[in-house]
């Protein structure tokens, strides 16, 4: 019951997307971990602050959608299907990556160099502003890559796992991540233990989204399966995270093109290792090459959770 629970979440996410007209349960766990934050990081003690921060925000966001779903489960079935099916969805960013990535490959279909760059610094923390196209493609496929991920299978896998309720856990340890998980002098302490808690979160399901996009997807170019797993594995090493490499190099080395390179934030120049090899030269054709290849990575998740229940129900 729970695998066709995921599969109904994944088709309402891919249809309509995260909720218009109030706010996603996300922007309450951030508020609840800015409220956290602006208390507890001050004075000594940073990392055990930053602890009991991640602790109140992933049992709360736990217990809270497990009280629902219980509750539904106790009014009827089909009140936990609804319960698990909405939650799921929320959980998910298929559609809100989609429309992220377009707005920027719509402006560059216009020639529009200047909305390009505007819609990319709505999805990166990099400058923006001194980007040609070439590099405004190369900051969307990396957005996608990783938020595949973050966004996508990581929530799903652990909703084929434990259905909503594990889906909210790993989102409170991902928003964490993203809202105090920074090595600057703001964070470096406070923010240890949640930007160590989404690298082990995210281990498995970055792995498994990686290797199944390689072997799932369409490769442009002309390299056998087991090179490029090799080239991926060797490139995934090279990132900076120890996990959002293995979509990236994974993306790269299917696509045919070069990701990493050079980078501003705030003015100051950085270098982020490169991934594959530049066969072809990146256009904004890559930008849909990559939606759909985090589409099928989406696919292949469902499909491998349905051989795994199949296995198990044959198995009992």
């Amino acid at each position: 019951m729970l695998y066709f629970v995921c599969v109904l979440a994944v088709i309402i996410d891919r249809m309509f997307g995260d909720p218009k007209r109030w706010t996603h349960p996300v922007i309450y766990i951030g508020a609840f971990i800015s409220f956290l934050e602006k208390r507890l990081n001050k004075g000594k003690y940073l990392r055990l602050k930053g602890f009991i921060t991640v602790c109140l925000t992933v049992c709360s966001t736990t217990f809270i959608v497990f009280a629902l779903v219980y509750t539904a489960f106790k009014i009827h079935v089909l009140a936990w299907v609804v319960a698990e099916v909405i939650l799921i969805s929320l959980a998910l960013a298929q559609k809100s990556l989609k429309e992220a990535a377009m707005l920027v490959y719509n402006a560059l279909e216009e020639n529009d160099m200047g909305t390009a760059r505007e819609k990319l610094s709505w999805i990166v923390g990099r400058d923006t502003g001194h980007l040609d196209e070439s590099e405004i493609v190369r900051g969307v496929i990396e957005t996608v890559s990783e938020n595949t991920s973050d966004g996508i299978t990581a929530p799903l896998l652990y909703s084929l796992c434990f259905g909503a309720t594990g889906a909210w856990c790993y989102k409170a340890i991902n928003t964490l991540d993203s809202m105090i998980g920074y090595k600057n002098d703001r964070y470096q302490q406070f923010g240890f233990v949640a930007a160590k808690l989404d690298d082990i979160a995210n281990l498995i399901p970055s792995r498994i989204s990686g290797f199944l996009l390689l072997i799932s997807t369409k490769s442009h170019i002309d390299q056998p399966l087991k090179m490029r797993i090799k080239n991926w594995f060797n490139d995934a090493k090279k990132h900076p995270s120890p996990n959002s490499g293995y979509l990236e190099a994974a993306t790269a080395w299917q696509l045919g093109i070069r990701l990493g390179g050079y980078n501003r934030y705030g003015g100051k120049e950085s270098f982020r290792a490169y991934m594959g090899q530049p066969f072809y030269k990146m256009q904004k054709h890559h930008i849909k090459a990559a939606m759909k290849q985090m589409y099928i990575c989406t696919g292949g998740i469902l499909f491998l959770g349905g051989v795994v229940y199949a296995f198990v129900y044959t198995w009992n």
